[in-house]
């Protein structure tokens, strides 16, 4: 008796999940998923590490950065997405972030190209005209990046990252 109901009850289910499977569509990941078959993704994260590692600098900077617009934290994560120094340290994205601070505040002239990329960032974002650092003279008291600030903010970024 109790091995009758069960051939019913696969017969039923066999049924239902036929029905089922006539009423919907048949998508590309699904052909995927069966390819793969059953447990293919058990365990893994359907995030690439690169992602997650981008993702994490992203976190990192929005917690330590001064940066009320996100105009020097987009830049810096665009600098880093995809880079050798990144893909390198795909376990310890913030190892990479503080190698690329530690190689910024090392080269004047890669502050300054950072800073002036900010300027033209901001005021793209703004619909403003840039307010350049300009040596040997005084910044303009509007302009929201400095070769001061950018410095600051990324010294500060460093000092919340482990070495």
């Amino acid at each position: 008796m109790n091995d009758e109901q069960d051939g019913q009850r696969s017969d039923r289910d066999t049924d239902l999940e036929n029905e089922i499977r006539r009423a919907r569509r048949f998508t590309p990941e699904e052909a995927m998923a069966r390819m793969a078959g059953p447990g293919a993704m058990k365990g893994a994260s359907p995030v690439s590490r690169v992602q997650q590692a981008e993702t994490e600098i992203g976190t990192c900077l929005r917690a330590d950065l001064a940066d009320p617009d996100g105009t020097l934290r987009m830049l810096i994560q665009r600098d880093l997405k995809g880079s050798d120094l990144l893909l390198r340290n795909l376990d310890r994205p913030q190892v990479a972030l503080a190698r690329y601070c530690e190689r910024i505040l090392a080269s004047d002239e890669l502050l300054r190209e950072l800073v002036r990329q900010a300027d033209v960032e901001w005021a793209r974002r703004m619909d403003e005209r840039p307010h350049f650092d300009r040596q040997d003279s005084a910044p303009h008291p509007d302009d929201p990046f400095t070769v001061e600030s950018v410095r600051a903010a990324l010294l500060s970024v460093l000092q919340h990252l482990p070495q």
